[in-house]
């Protein structure tokens, strides 16, 4: 029979990392505490400080990424209206 993984939600994680960057308790000790392997903590202390920068980046930057983004679909969905209405009125015999 297979085993299955065992899969640890980002709040339990969260609160394994936090602890861990505290320093106040070694990786073995909280490997010991939560029960799961040093590596898991050490990693997962890896891709939090990784991954810090940008969660703390200026979130002006992601709003105007987003905002341009919704531009360009939005123009491709006029040309592409706009190509289907020239079609349409061709097919129709309509002059412009």
């Amino acid at each position: 029979m297979k085993t299955r993984r065992k899969t640890y939600t980002g709040d339990y994680k969260a609160k394994i990392v936090i602890e861990a960057i505290k320093g106040q308790l070694t990786v073995n000790q909280l490997a010991s505490k939560y029960e799961i392997h040093p590596n898991m903590i050490t990693e997962w202390k890896k891709q939090a400080l990784a991954g810090l920068p940008q969660v703390l980046s200026d979130r002006r930057g992601r709003e105007e990424k987003a905002e341009e983004d919704l531009k360009a679909q939005l123009y491709q969905q006029i040309g592409q209206l706009k190509m289907e209405l020239e079609w349409l009125k061709k097919k129709a015999g309509i002059e412009s």
